[in-house]
């Protein structure tokens, strides 16, 4: 079994090098990148989960490329909807990514998989905020708990990862580019969220709310490193905010990439 899954890590490896023969010099064509704490991310073959902020539809690429600049090939939780697109879906799905059932009987296959995934010594990247940040100045929201759940499952360490200026290329949910004048994307790794004392507890809601909290509280301070300002005292709360009777409509659905966690 251990051999099966070692030869569809490197099937998915391979897969994933192709893409990046083809993507990574376009990114290198169209963007300037300031990589920070590339020294943080460990080697091949350690099981790790990546927890991101997510402000454009562009920057599960430009995110790629930093860990593919540092010897790893990210896993993405992704919507199911995506690998039914013709071309699309047949290449993400080549390089591994993992299909998001959401609202379904089949919801808990993601989580699965990432577990499953890390437990194999892959890098996971999930959005803990399961969609692009409607945060009025797209400051990190509030978390919910897939990546705590799965870094508490395997006892992997957790990568608090910050992005900024991607989405002077491409807008929050839009669907025009920007590719010129060239701009710069920013990607900061930050040490490892320390979770140890929530390790031998049982998985109660309290314990995945206090990792969540500890993991959204490392993606802002990498980012406020990154804009070089204080976030808000308040992180943005989407649910919170779709409930009011002031909430309106919240916006479009979310982006390509998520937690597929519904739990808060």
């Amino acid at each position: 079994m251990k051999e099966e899954s070692v030869a569809r890590s490197k099937q998915r490896v391979g897969a994933f090098r192709i893409v990046a023969h083809i993507v990574r010099p376009l990114l290198m064509v169209f963007t300037r990148r300031q990589w920070a704490g590339t020294e943080r991310v460990p080697p091949a073959g350690e099981g790790l989960v990546v927890a991101a902020n997510h402000i454009s539809h562009l920057d599960p690429l430009t995110l790629a490329h930093f860990f593919w600049d540092n010897g790893r090939a990210t896993r993405y939780l992704a919507k199911e909807s995506l690998f039914r697109i013709p071309v699309i879906g047949r290449i993400i799905s080549s390089c591994g990514q993992i299909p998001v059932y959401r609202g379904t009987g089949d919801a808990a296959q993601a989580y699965r998989a990432a577990v499953q995934a890390v437990r194999d010594g892959e890098c996971v990247t999930i959005y803990p905020e399961g969609t692009i940040s409607r945060d009025p100045q797209l400051w990190p929201m509030v978390g919910k708990t897939g990546a705590a759940r799965v870094a508490l499952e395997t006892g992997c360490s957790v990568l608090p990862v910050a992005q900024w200026g991607v989405q002077t290329i491409l807008a929050p949910y839009s669907k025009r580019p920007r590719l010129l004048p060239r701009k710069t994307v920013h990607v900061r790794a930050g040490a490892p969220v320390d979770l140890g004392d929530l390790r031998d507890k049982p998985v109660t809601s309290a314990v995945l709310r206090e990792a969540t909290d500890r993991i959204m509280a490392a993606v802002t301070a990498e980012l406020e490193a990154i804009r070089g300002e204080a976030a808000p005292a308040e992180r943005f709360d989407m649910r919170a905010a779709e409930e009011s009777p002031e909430g309106g409509d919240s916006g479009p659905d979310e982006g390509p990439t998520g937690s597929g966690e519904e739990s808060r």
